[in-house]
């Protein structure tokens, strides 16, 4: 397990946590987490063992690292391993809730205009399958909050709702609480993708009780790609319908004797929709790794220190006078401003010549620091984009 580190508002404590090219500034943790060094480190080890030591890859420890991992991301969720299953991707995670949740034909479910696609293609398909209907939310260039509220009011026949915490492409944040408070009022089931906030954000499951959340693990939980998260709710777990049918999710398993006139009984809990691909101890080591590491880091401070990187490139903004307006309400740790189409081209052109990493799609301009930044390093993104709106 790596040293615990102090979670001053910056320095070089914290950058050294993570592998760094010197001469770029890594902005887009929303696409894609910097690697950790215990990450990079378990990652080696883990390919030296694969390759030198293949007999040592018993079956015992193998189980040991799933259930450790389990473990690790259930603390993220409620905390009931139980509840957790290992899938290759938010959009398997996603197309496993689509499967299980009750929408009959004339029935709708509710999600947002430009919604992240693996949140949209598994409800679009259900829906073409089932003769119900997607119904979207305009996008409110505001608050998606009331946007969502209103649409719950004036549409009856909505009933289930799959949203994210945080709006992927721009970083607004959306107020679950009194969303799920008024899906619930009325009978509607909550599905949730919380790739974008969960390891940045807290996440209040007992509040919203959602029937499932995904979650991908390469982003703000800095673990492995092809290794996602689904969580289910008591009643899934143990009816749910799985994607596959495997040995990976049968308790036979364990001693491979499979009965030929029924199948297998499913594991416990949430572990009937793993995926059967996740035999996999490099993703696990990774993922094992990384979460270990935010362990490490205090879960209040985490999401403090985060959106002091961010605080820091507002104001910096606010005392160049550099008019660009930021998505509201954002949240804590992305930052999307919008430039006008006039300062875009010019914006995007100045980040890339001072070789600062962002995500630039739909007229935004997404920023996504982790502890890597200092406060420094935000205050210089708002000279450069100042010089490049003066030029």
């Amino acid at each position: 397990m790596p040293t615990p580190l102090p979670l001053p508002p910056s320095g070089a404590a914290l950058r050294d946590a993570f592998l760094l090219d010197p001469q770029r500034l890594y902005l887009d943790c929303a696409a894609h987490a910097p690697r950790l060094r215990s990450v990079q480190a378990a990652t080696e080890a883990m390919l030296a063992r694969e390759a030198l030591q293949p007999w040592t890859q018993d079956w015992e420890g193998l189980l040991a690292l799933i259930e450790r991992v389990r473990i690790q991301a259930a603390a993220w969720c409620d905390g009931d391993a139980d509840g957790v299953a290992l899938v290759p991707s938010v959009a398997y995670a996603l197309s496993v809730a689509a499967a299980n949740v009750p929408l009959a034909a004339g029935e709708a479910v509710l999600v947002l205009a430009g919604q992240f696609p693996s949140n949209l293609l598994p409800w679009q398909q259900r829906c073409v399958d089932g003769g119900a209907r997607v119904r979207v939310v305009d996008d409110p260039r505001g608050d998606w909050t009331p946007a969502v509220l209103d649409a719950l009011h004036a549409h009856p026949d909505i009933r289930g709702l799959a949203l994210p915490q945080t709006y992927w492409r721009d970083g607004r944040l959306l107020d679950l609480d009194r969303i799920a408070d008024a899906a619930h009022a009325r009978g509607a089931w909550l599905v949730l993708d919380l790739s974008q906030s969960l390891g940045a954000l807290p996440a209040d499951l007992a509040r919203w009780r959602p029937a499932f959340v995904a979650c991908a693990g390469y982003k703000w939980l800095l673990g492995a790609d092809g290794l996602a998260w689904l969580w289910a709710a008591p009643e899934w777990r143990a009816q749910g319908c799985t994607l596959e049918h495997s040995w990976f999710n049968r308790a036979a398993r364990d001693d491979w004797r499979f009965p030929l006139d029924q199948p297998a009984a499913f594991l416990s809990g949430a572990r009937r929709f793993d995926g059967s691909g996740l035999v996999d101890r490099l993703r696990l080591a990774k993922a094992d790794a990384a979460f270990a590491q935010l362990a490490a880091w205090d879960r209040t401070a985490l999401v403090e220190h985060l959106a002091l990187r961010t605080t820091a490139l507002r104001d910096a903004l606010q005392a160049r006078d550099v008019p660009l307006p930021v998505a509201m309400p954002t949240s804590p740790h992305i930052l999307g401003i919008r430039p006008s189409p006039a300062q875009w081209e010019r914006c995007v052109r100045a980040l890339e010549a001072a070789h600062i990493d962002i995500t630039a799609r739909h007229g935004v301009l997404r920023i996504a620091p982790h502890l890597h930044v200092d406060l420094d390093d935000m205050r210089r993104v708002a000279d450069v984009l100042a010089r490049a709106l003066r030029e």
